[in-house]
């Protein structure tokens, strides 16, 4: 190559090298200039792992955290047999309609939803007649202490005389799917 080159006139030197530097320079346009992004590309996306990674230890140092309180919350609340759930649900909904004073007129057939991981849902439909204070009495007692029973729909219009409201009422109950721990159970067993 040097032998070519020193053969050549000044002038053709000249075009010999400035073909050359145009050729690196459209070479580096094409195949180097516009890959000078990704390392602004390749930074961004190791902070977005180290910030992933971060977050998943942070996730995985809680694990002793929630599965304490998944087994605290598995064994909160009273533990009702499946077969008894049903009765229970009505017995509770009625015990509380006699003490507020609520008229059940009608009920329709329990419904049984279990999705949940940790807890079966019983839904009843039931129709009442009540004074105001009775039904808030009612709606707030059921909701209130370890029942488990909360209102899902509520529909409210006046009774004929316009003295008393009639309400529709869904009512969902929620009982624990998992019977209490082994360790509870042989525990008052033995009192």
């Amino acid at each position: 190559m040097k032998k070519y080159f020193a053969q050549l006139r000044p002038m053709e030197r000249r075009l010999v090298v400035g073909v050359a530097v145009v050729l690196v320079l459209v070479l580096n346009a094409v195949f180097i200039w516009p890959h000078f992004a990704d390392w602004g590309k390749l930074r961004g996306r190791l902070d977005d792992a180290h910030r992933k990674l971060k977050l998943y230890q942070t996730a995985i140092s809680q694990i002793p955290a929630l599965q304490a309180d998944v087994k605290k919350f598995e064994s909160e609340g009273e533990f009702v047999a499946p077969e008894d759930q049903g009765i229970n649900f009505m017995r509770t909904i009625q015990a509380q309609s006699a003490q507020s004073g609520v008229a059940i007129i009608n009920t329709s057939r329990q419904i049984t939803h279990t999705n949940d991981a940790f807890f079966v849902e019983q839904v009843e439909n039931i129709n009442v007649l009540a004074t105001e204070d009775q039904l808030v009495d009612f709606l707030y007692k059921l909701g209130s202490g370890a029942s488990m029973i909360r209102v899902r729909d509520l529909e409210l219009q006046p009774d004929q005389p316009r003295q008393r409201l009639a309400a529709n009422i869904r009512l969902v109950a929620s009982y624990s799917k998992n019977k209490l721990p082994a360790a509870k159970d042989s525990t008052a067993n033995a009192k």
